[in-house]
């Protein structure tokens, strides 16, 4: 294993980070900020609590797992499309450097981005709301599994995307309508029973569920189950990679 490698890629990849802090990091807790604005005040003031928590508290997970969704798929996704663009990927693949060198130099500065990003977002959320964390080593679990998943799946979007547009086709249309239907701003019991068998085929739920439940141990699905669900994706994600670095799937052309 060529750890030189793995750490000059993930050097580089986080110095980029520091040279777009506006857009990395100020911007999604911006955002996330005004969910809290909105959310917490027009919506919490009418729903008072949900199954015991405050409404502005049951929207934190939610909110850290939409911005810690599309953060590792864009990272990471970017990350690699644009040597593709530039076409210093043939520089990469000519180098002493295997692709699995590659993408844990990628990966994990894409998922440390992602973790780091979620981390700010949970301390900001504590100026808004009266938070609590039933479980933090759990917590923690989640958020670096989910950040390290997602810069996965981003890794793979990278290598298929052929332009910009497809580069934010699946994160716009895919990713973030599922984590708005995946009970990141209601609990899936406030629904009706055919929706709730419905949103049971959503597999954002089992990630969002999970991560309220190391909260305040309130889950729609079990903790269990939401911890296998997301082992699943991360190796399927992991077979789909070793399936293009054997091919040469959209990197030898």
């Amino acid at each position: 294993m060529n750890l030189r490698a793995i750490k000059s890629i993930y050097a580089f990849e986080m110095a980029r980070t520091r040279r777009t802090i506006l857009q990395s990091v100020i911007a999604p807790v911006l955002s996330t900020s005004l969910y809290f604005v909105v959310f917490g005040s027009a919506i919490g003031s009418r729903i008072q609590e949900v199954e015991g928590v405050s409404y502005g508290a049951f929207l934190v997970p939610g909110l850290i797992m939409l911005s810690l969704l599309t953060q590792s798929i864009s990272n990471a996704s970017f990350g690699i499309y644009f040597p593709k663009f530039t076409g210093t990927i043939y520089e990469l693949m000519s180098a002493p450097v295997s692709m699995i060198e590659a993408v844990c130099g990628y990966v994990g500065a894409a998922a440390t981005k992602s973790v780091m990003l979620g981390l700010i977002i949970l301390l900001t959320a504590f100026f808004f709301v009266d938070l609590r964390i039933e479980h933090p080593f759990l917590m923690l679990l989640f958020l670096i599994l989910t950040a390290i998943t997602f810069s996965l799946f981003g890794f793979i979007i990278g290598i298929w995307a052929d332009n910009f547009e497809k580069l934010q086709l699946i994160p716009l249309l895919v990713v973030t309508p599922l984590v708005f239907l995946g009970g990141s701003f209601y609990s899936v019991s406030m629904l009706s029973p055919t929706w709730q068998t419905i949103t049971l085929f959503n597999p954002v739920l089992y990630l969002v569920s999970g991560f309220r439940w190391s909260f305040y141990e309130i889950a729609d699905v079990s903790i269990w189950v939401s911890l296998a669900m997301i082992t699943v994706f991360m190796s399927i994600c992991l077979l789909v990679l070793a399936w293009i670095f054997k091919t040469g799937y959209r990197l030898r052309s």
